[in-house]
């Protein structure tokens, strides 16, 4: 079970199935808005990493909030700190490797999501999740298309999110050397995909993920066995044509 971290204290979650999204674009003066964003669905490697924020109003608006992914890297580590310095309360957790090739990797997303809000120390009213679906949760939720670049708590969220996970994989770096996962960050560069294929995948990588599969199987290592409904998800997230589930 992947940990849960909210400033200091580790808890631990269950998994639950999704919840459909559902329209919700009206707050009140007292709701307690939370956004929640992910950073890892389409690496070869490495957990899938959510995060959830609560900005503290008593606290000054933080500047430069965007989605993480058309930021560099120096600037979301400066906005890194700056969010968990104003937030009333943040909470980061993850989806493990084994989970994703168990439910497959959007599950394991939603999971993540799911993690972080329930790991708050503090109950919102509303959540704000960045995408077309939401998790199961228990307060009302609604998924925002592009929401990282248009709602300020989903923004921190996305950088949150995108900075742990890009310090864990600078962590595996430390293990695993000869894939690059500093440079990467565990997508499917060339550099990467060279590396799969001269030392065979680690038991960071993705099993159910095809590059990951197509370097077990021409190493002549025996393919590891993931669910059908892991494989079809990591297709469709690769951008290959899989039949729905």
């Amino acid at each position: 079970m992947a940990k849960v971290v909210v400033k200091g204290v580790v808890r631990r979650a269950g998994r639950q199935a999704l919840q459909p999204a559902f329209d919700f674009d009206v707050d009140t003066p007292s709701d307690v808005i939370c956004g929640v964003d992910e950073a890892g669905r389409g690496p070869l490697a490495g957990p899938v990493v959510a995060a959830a924020v609560i900005f503290d109003p008593s606290k000054p608006r933080i500047r430069g909030l965007d989605d993480s992914k058309v930021l560099s890297a120096k600037k979301r580590e400066e906005l890194y700190e700056k969010i968990i310095d104003r937030a009333l309360a943040y909470c980061v957790a993850s989806a493990t490797v084994e989970e994703i090739d168990t439910i497959n990797i959007l599950h394991a997303a939603m999971l993540a999501m799911k993690r972080a809000v329930e790991g708050l120390s503090v109950t919102p009213t509303v959540a704000k999740i960045d995408g077309n679906r939401c998790p199961r949760l228990s307060m009302r939720s609604v998924a925002i298309i592009g929401g990282d670049a248009l709602i300020a708590q989903i923004s921190a969220a996305s950088i949150l999110a995108k900075v742990t996970r890009d310090r864990m994989l600078l962590q595996l770096h430390e293990v695993h050397p000869v894939y690059g996962f500093n440079a990467h960050a565990g997508y499917g560069t060339p550099q990467h995909l060279k590396a799969l294929l001269e030392h065979g995948p680690c038991e960071h990588h993705r099993r159910s993920f095809a590059p990951v599969r197509e370097a077990h199987a021409r190493l002549g290592m025996p393919l590891p066995v993931v669910s059908a409904q892991a494989l079809e998800a990591a297709a469709a997230e690769q951008g290959i044509d899989a039949p729905p589930f």
